[in-house]
């Protein structure tokens, strides 16, 4: 399993734009590559799999345990290369000690790291910055380095300082504002509102090709130690999935997807597959009424903001999910799906089905990542049973809900949140079902009770 784990020593220092740039040049060798995203991220893996079409997962140390780690990148990883990008900078993560970073990731999959580091302006102070990073902690596992917005002039000095301290420099990505990708207050804009974004990732893999010794990480990526998985995370789901159901085709969920709502963790999609589920796609934007034959109902977080008046005149597929939410259909929506299904957004009629307005914000509502515990038994769990989950939104709701309590990984600050009753859970937590498999088993079962 060669791989190569791209970080950086913050956020904003182009950790996503080599990556993309890595990934378009290396699948343009023709290579077998997969990608993965430290940390919770949806945006960045949304991007390589519509745009660079590769598969793509997450791996996320709050959420999975290491051995759940190794499972998920071994079952995942492309057969010539993997590479998995950072979140934040490298140590960043929970708290002082820093948990859930992408160094844990790179020391749980045994991954050789390359460090990004924007060099705008420097000379000898990069070797400060980089041999801090590689002596902070003793296994760092950082092998390289990777300058970003630099000219092709300064590259020699740079390189040159670098391998002075004893990392080998493999190249360069100059500044070319032409192939930069937007961002928005939830990060990069989604592949879909970006018309020329073929061009900007084949502008991009140019670049790689011609600054960035692909060959020679390519080499480094060989030299990653065999990793083996001391558990099959899937089996206990496929065990699960033939108590609950022996006919995949008979169990169909219904799933929110276009450019209102693209928030989704792969995993999920996956989960519930293993389970049994057949997943039937469906836009909130353009289709006036829902799959036939659903036998639960998944509406996934996004930007409905955005999109809240094209979303209000489909009234049709509104009234819809709202007469079979009342009849009691088996519903998850998170964060914008979450939004879409209250009686408005910005005063702008919705769905209807939970009361109160969603207003607009100027700053993050609640960010990270929390544990929530339920106050009563709901579709997901019973009274008292946990889950680990995220929470990123700038919108906020008269009627956020009372049935969870939640706690911050951070700073263990607790306070009420989510709709959580027999048919349905509600609320801005995303949901990564991996992390409790039992709340995605007691989501189908309730699924098959619909049905019958």
């Amino acid at each position: 399993m060669n791989r190569l784990l791209i970080s950086g020593t913050n956020s904003n220092c182009g950790k996503t734009t080599i990556t993309m740039a890595l990934l378009a040049a290396f699948k343009h060798k023709g290579l077998d590559i997969a990608s993965f995203k430290c940390g919770p991220d949806y945006i960045d893996p949304m991007f390589h799999r519509k745009v660079l079409d590769v598969k793509t997962h997450n791996l996320d140390p709050y959420f999975c345990t290491e051995d759940m780690l190794d499972d998920q990148f071994i079952r995942n990883s492309g057969q010539d290369l993997s590479i998995i990008e950072g979140a934040m900078g490298f140590y960043d993560g929970i708290g002082v000690e820093g948990k859930a970073s992408a160094w844990e990731v790179a020391k749980a999959i045994k991954s050789p790291v390359i460090l990004i580091l924007d060099a705008k302006g420097m000379s000898n102070s990069a070797a400060a910055i980089i041999k801090g990073f590689k002596e902070y902690k003793s296994d760092s596992m950082i092998q390289g380095v990777i300058f970003n917005g630099i000219s092709e002039g300064l590259y020699p000095l740079l390189s040159g300082i670098a391998e002075s301290i004893g990392v080998k420099a493999y190249g360069f990505l100059p500044r070319k504002e032409e192939y930069s990708v937007e961002s928005r207050n939830l990060g990069l804009i989604t592949a879909n509102e970006i018309k020329d974004i073929k061009e900007k990732i084949n502008g991009l893999r140019d670049l790689a090709e011609k600054y960035i010794d692909l060959e020679g990480l390519l080499e480094l990526a060989k030299q990653a130690p065999i990793i083996e998985s001391k558990v099959d995370f899937r089996d206990s789901i496929r065990t699960n999935s033939k108590l609950i159901s022996s006919d995949k085709s008979d169990l169909r969920i219904a799933v929110s997807k276009d450019n209102a709502f693209c928030f989704m963790y792969e995993e999920n999609i996956e989960i519930l597959e293993d389970l049994g589920c057949e997943i039937i796609y469906f836009s909130p934007l353009k289709d006036e009424k829902l799959p036939k034959d659903i036998s639960g109902l998944y509406l996934c977080g996004g930007y409905p903001e955005l999109y809240k008046e094209e979303l209000s005149k489909n009234k049709k597929l509104c009234n819809e999910i709202k007469n079979k939410m009342i009849k009691g259909i088996p519903t998850i929506a998170e964060c914008g799906g979450f939004m879409y299904l209250h009686d408005s957004i910005e005063n702008i009629p919705m769905v209807g089905f939970i009361k109160g307005n969603c207003i607009k914000t100027d700053k993050l509502q609640r960010f990270g990542y929390i544990e929530i515990k339920a106050l009563n038994d709901n579709l997901l769990c019973s009274k008292d049973e946990s889950i680990r989950v995220h929470e990123f939104h700038y919108y906020d709701s008269e009627n956020c809900g009372e049935s969870f309590i939640a706690q911050k990984a951070s700073n263990k600050l607790e306070y009420l949140c989510c709709h959580g009753f027999n048919s349905y859970y509600a609320g801005f937590p995303h949901i990564y079902l991996p992390a409790n498999p039992d709340f995605a088993i007691s989501f189908v079962k309730n699924a098959l009770k619909w049905k019958g």
